[in-house]
């Protein structure tokens, strides 16, 4: 589901109905007219929404829901917001869901312990571990602790191998967000080239390989560029498709992007607003205001793939249960 086919009549539709409004509207019927956005909001809703049905359907036959459970350790401002948000929706599509906090000072022998008694408990069906840990924590020994067929967060080296030969697996969840993303607005992939900027194990490398992959959303010429690549800026101008991850809030500028090109920012970071409450706002890695009058598809920061990367968790929770369970 999605504007495309069918794009060019949305567009005649959205500037009829507000160009027959003020004169004033002129632009921004031409700024709607030239560039959708992808609503991580309305599409992550729809995807919880599925995954309560099929919930109600186990539960309606007597069988327990899905629970995921969630490690916390210290109380970072940013992973508070992140695993309160999580337990929501979970609430939403009708898991069961269970918050496992420690200190900011915990051992690694405590945190190892713990995920040992959550892989061995059959009332657990997914495992997720909240980053960044802490200086002293070895992250990607933590990760490889979580038993795979926990592993909703997709890290663990068993489902990251999956991923490359493309074999069934639980996918990293930010970089199966946007697949789902670019599946839902039916945003045609095969033979576009793709620019991922950011080669993290998280985003940049997995985003990578399931757009050079065959299948619906796949089949991209995919070019990843980092903090060595020369030329970037070029690189960047003929791109089909960008992937923005490298956690520089605005680094993408309007004369870095091909007119007609799909956009996904993939960062979130804290900057500094004197005109907000908090004393700060939520930035983007992609110049959105400068560049989304060139594109034909963008994603907000907020609102755009940090909600689908909890329906992507969401969605590996019921697909663990469905292992466990059956």
């Amino acid at each position: 589901m999605g504007y495309k086919p069918g794009f060019a009549q949305k567009k005649t539709q959205v500037f009829q109905s507000i160009h027959q409004t003020k004169d004033g509207n002129y632009h921004k019927a031409r700024y709607l007219c030239d560039m959708v956005l992808l609503d991580g909001k309305i599409v992550s809703a729809q995807v919880i929404e599925h995954l309560r049905q099929a919930v109600e359907t186990i539960t309606s036959n007597g069988q327990r829901p899905p629970h995921l459970a969630a490690v916390l350790i210290g109380t970072n401002g940013a992973s508070e917001t992140y695993v309160a948000s999580k337990a929501k929706h979970c609430a939403l599509a009708g898991y069961s869901s269970s918050l496992h906090r420690l200190p900011e000072n915990c051992s690694e022998e405590t945190l190892t312990e713990l995920i040992k008694q959550l892989n061995e408990d059959d009332q657990v069906d997914g495992i997720l571990v909240q980053l960044p840990l802490p200086a002293h924590l070895n992250e990607q020994r933590i990760i490889n602790l979580i038993h795979p067929n926990k592993d909703v967060d997709g890290f663990s080296p068993v489902n990251t191998g999956r991923m490359v030969l493309g074999m069934p697996c639980y996918l990293p969840a930010t970089p199966y967000g946007i697949m789902l993303l670019l599946e839902h607005y039916n945003i045609p992939t095969s033979g576009k080239h793709a620019v991922v900027i950011g080669r993290s194990n998280i985003v940049g490398r997995p985003i990578s390989i399931l757009l050079s992959q065959s299948g619906p959303q796949g089949n991209c010429t995919v070019t990843v560029c980092h903090s060595r690549s020369e030329n970037i800026e070029s690189i960047c101008q003929s791109a089909d498709i960008l992937v923005v991850a490298l956690g520089i809030p605005s680094f993408l500028k309007a004369h870095m992007v091909k007119p007609g090109a799909v956009v996904i920012d993939v960062g979130i970071t804290r900057v500094p607003d004197a005109s907000k409450k908090s004393g700060f706002r939520i930035q983007g890695d992609v110049d959105f205001d400068a560049v989304a009058p060139i594109t034909d598809f963008i994603t907000p920061v907020p609102g755009g793939v940090g909600m689908m990367t909890i329906a992507a968790l969401m969605k590996n929770t019921l697909q663990a249960y469905q292992h466990h369970v059956t």
